[in-house]
């Protein structure tokens, strides 16, 4: 610093700071060697707080105000044996202005997904962010913890620590609120009020105020909110069998357009009526009360005729000839028929019903 500087330094009696920026939290106003004359108008504009730190130590913390610095309103100034006139000070001392307005729109912000379980969907990975608000509240608190000898300390020098934490406080909370993945959208504001109240302690060891938190977003994965998309728009078409008549209906015109127009607009309609048809059928909902529909037979299963006192009955599946052989209308030498078969034959020669017989004991040796 040069000559010049010192002397005007020695001429300046008016402390104060304004602030063109919007991010300054800490400023350390500049006097050739911290020497203050005494007699020194000090301003402390609203939404500031000016700290006299002496011999490394904070001596006395002003509240908004103008004040003449003399030893009836400086503590520090008692304690001194006495000064010299002229250009030299009576006291040194650095002199911090703390902004103790909001700073607003702090970003968070998750770095990694949050997992969590959900009663719907299972296992989900959410990401989320936000803003919030802090504020400074207890300027000494500040200084010693936060800020130490910066001479110029603005949010992005704290703004790190404070995400992490309320990062792993959000985490927490989150996992333990218990509510629903489809239904965070509508607890934002419920969440970010908890979230403050919880933080709160943390940012107080620093001398800092949360006066608010705001949640913007909570979104799921891009492959699972595509599946959620995918199921909305199935809810949005409703019945199936009708969108699929619509969508012939809809490529009618672009099949005229065609050479082959004719036969193009004749095979959408077949083709959208077959399809309506049995995608109607597919996705109808039971009425209730009705009877389920009866099901096909099963692949590859065969009916046999059975003779009775002379009399064809029939045909039975496998399953009905299984109870007339349990109880006793099915044996080994009752004649069957089924397609395929030249003649009726004695069941027990029939391999197909060999399965029936395997545990009933051969007939009797006669005497």
């Amino acid at each position: 610093m040069g000559l010049f500087d010192k002397i005007r330094g020695e001429f300046i009696d008016i402390i104060e700071w304004t602030d063109s920026s919007n991010d300054t939290m800490v400023y350390r106003f500049e006097r050739h060697g911290n020497e203050i004359k005494y007699g020194a108008k000090l301003t402390v504009r609203e939404s500031q707080v000016a700290v006299f730190v002496n011999e490394g130590q904070i001596a006395d913390v002003f509240q908004p105000g103008m004040y003449t610095l003399e030893t009836q309103n400086v503590p520090i100034l008692s304690t001194l044996k006495g000064w010299k006139y002229g250009f030299s000070s009576p006291f040194k001392a650095e002199v911090y202005f703390v902004n103790t307005r909001r700073f607003t729109d702090l970003k968070w912000g998750t770095k990694n997904p949050i997992m969590m379980r959900d009663k719907e969907f299972g296992m989900v990975r959410l990401r989320a962010f936000g803003t919030y608000e802090v504020r400074v509240k207890d300027a000494p608190t500040f200084l010693k913890e936060i800020v130490g000898t910066d001479d110029k300390f603005s949010t992005d020098e704290v703004a790190e620590q404070l995400r992490n934490i309320l990062i792993s406080k959000f985490t927490n909370l989150l996992g333990t609120a218990g509510i629903p993945v489809l239904d965070l959208a509508g607890n934002y504001d419920q969440l970010g009020k908890l979230l403050t109240d919880k933080i709160g302690p943390d940012f107080n060891e620093y001398g800092l105020n949360l006066t608010k938190i705001l949640v913007e977003n909570i979104s799921l994965p891009p492959e699972v909110e595509a599946a959620i998309d995918k199921r909305t728009s199935m809810g949005v078409v409703g019945d199936l069998g009708k969108y699929a008549q619509f969508q012939a209906a809809e490529s009618i015109p672009a099949a005229a357009a065609n050479p082959g127009g004719t036969m193009g607009a004749a095979m959408g309609i077949g083709m959208g009526a077959a399809m309506g048809h049995q995608m109607a059928n597919v996705f109808q909902p039971q009425q209730p009360g009705a009877a389920p529909a009866a099901p096909p037979p099963l692949p590859g299963g065969k009916s046999f005729f059975m003779a009775v006192n002379g009399q064809q009955q029939g045909p039975f599946d496998m399953g009905a000839l299984s109870q007339r052989q349990q109880q006793g209308q099915l044996t080994r030498e009752t004649l069957v028929w089924a397609q395929g078969m030249a003649n009726w034959t004695p069941a027990g020669q029939v391999p197909d019903l060999a399965a029936l017989f395997a545990s009933a004991p051969p007939p009797l040796p006669p005497r």
